[in-house]
């Protein structure tokens, strides 16, 4: 992002869009005062209130997309706390402050909650409690639904509505659902000139219904134990299965045990003889990890925790894809000038199409991929859902987990519910 000049009155309410990777973040970092000096992030002048961002921290809030990063305490009423502790609030304004912001978002139990027991959406409440409670002049939120269910996302926003009543303060909203958002705000930024890349609402979107019916299983869950239920599923070549629940009905937990990556508590998973090769009969979490990543593939829910290596190209090659096969997933996935970048640095919608790109860049024959597609743009999303569409029409199995009802409808096959 480069010579952005942006005036926000007090008061505002702004709607931030922008293509992935357009600098919309780093905005919210620089407003925030996040930005070191040296980071080499930022030129030119940012200031609020007439000061230096880094000057006005005392007087910002901002709510990251992951609300584990910003949970620091056990507590849940500790955690508001944190940041009133911080600022050197009267310990006798501490808990009615702390009481106050907890109602204002709707938190559903009281301070001893543990903040490990919480579902995404109750942590993101959490997130924007501790953020209120500072009565900030200036509420920064980056895509504070992104992996949220349907009803957390539409809690938190109704959170967000309650909270900015009882606040004198200026919010900047980074969301890239359009439609969903407006209700909150009273303006809306393009950070850009690819307007394409937003989702404006009525865009038209694709339908990619498989070409024939599913092949062979690959994998049978048998009696798979989750945390609100035990499972028998399989999932087939050349179908796209779509898994969906709210937050903390054991998805994640799912994908993790469909792609060998964790033992299964009770039940098991059974991986076809054309799958499992020289390790048939062997479950796939006792596959070595070499041979796993060549079979299946998978996307973890938190791109940054698949990371190894210090560039974007090393990373796609280092499962032994070929140099033109890496070219390839650069180009598609809109990845090819930030080839040597490091992949700690990009946004995380850059993140999330690298992860993709890492597992596809294997060959594997089963994917496995949670929350595929946030954080993506329109253009973008369009792109990923058509070469996920492209992989299982070749004969891949692809199970999606997901809070994206347009994936689903645009390339799942069968659905499966999962409840708490």
């Amino acid at each position: 992002m480069r010579h952005l000049d942006l005036r926000i009155e007090h008061g505002e309410r702004v709607l931030l869009l922008g293509a992935s990777g357009a600098g919309k973040s780093t905005l919210l970092a620089a407003l925030a005062g996040l930005l070191a000096e040296d980071s080499g992030e930022q030129e030119g002048e940012v200031l609020v209130d007439g000061r230096p961002a880094t000057q006005a921290r005392h007087e910002t809030g901002i709510v990251f997309q992951d609300p584990q990063t910003q949970l620091v305490m056990r507590r849940s009423g500790d955690d508001v706390a944190f940041g009133l502790e911080n600022r050197a609030v009267p310990r006798e304004q501490i808990w009615p402050a702390v009481d106050a912001a907890l109602a204002a978002v709707g938190f559903p139990y009281g301070r001893d909650r543990d903040t490990a027991a919480l579902s995404g959406g109750e942590q993101q409440r959490l997130a924007i409690a501790g953020a209120i409670a500072l009565r900030p002049r200036l509420l920064l939120l980056d895509e504070p639904t992104a992996n949220l269910d349907p009803d957390g996302a539409q809690l938190v926003r109704t959170a967000i509505a309650k909270a900015l009543q009882d606040l004198d303060a200026t919010m900047v909203l980074v969301e890239h659902r359009v439609e969903e958002a407006m209700p909150l705000v009273d303006r809306t930024i393009v950070i850009g000139e690819d307007s394409g890349a937003v989702w404006a609402p009525g865009a038209a979107l694709p339908a990619r219904r498989a070409p024939g019916p599913p092949g062979d299983a690959l994998l049978t869950a048998e009696a798979l134990r989750l945390p609100f239920t035990e499972l028998d599923e399989v999932v087939r070549q050349g179908e796209a299965l779509a898994v969906q629940g709210p937050n903390g009905a054991g998805k994640t937990t799912l994908a993790l045990l469909l792609g060998g990556l964790t033992k299964p508590a009770a039940g098991r998973v059974v991986a076809s003889a054309a799958l499992a090769g020289r390790d048939a009969g062997r479950p796939p979490h006792r596959w070595r990890a070499a041979r796993l990543a060549q079979r299946i593939g998978s996307v973890f829910q938190n791109p940054e925790h698949q990371f190894v290596t210090d560039t974007v190209r090393a990373e796609l090659a280092l499962g032994g894809a070929s140099p033109a096969v890496v070219d390839e997933l650069l180009a598609r996935l809109h990845l090819d000038r930030l080839a040597l970048a490091n992949p700690f640095t990009l946004s995380g919608g850059e993140q999330r199409r690298l992860s993709v790109a890492t597992a596809l860049a294997a060959a594997p024959r089963v994917l496995v991929l949670d929350e595929p597609t946030f954080g993506q743009d329109l253009r973008t999303w369009r792109e990923l859902v058509g070469l996920l569409a492209d992989l299982r029409d070749e004969g891949r199995a692809l199970v999606l987990v997901t809070h994206d009802p347009q994936l689903v409808d645009a390339i799942g096959d069968r659905r499966l519910e999962l409840t708490r």
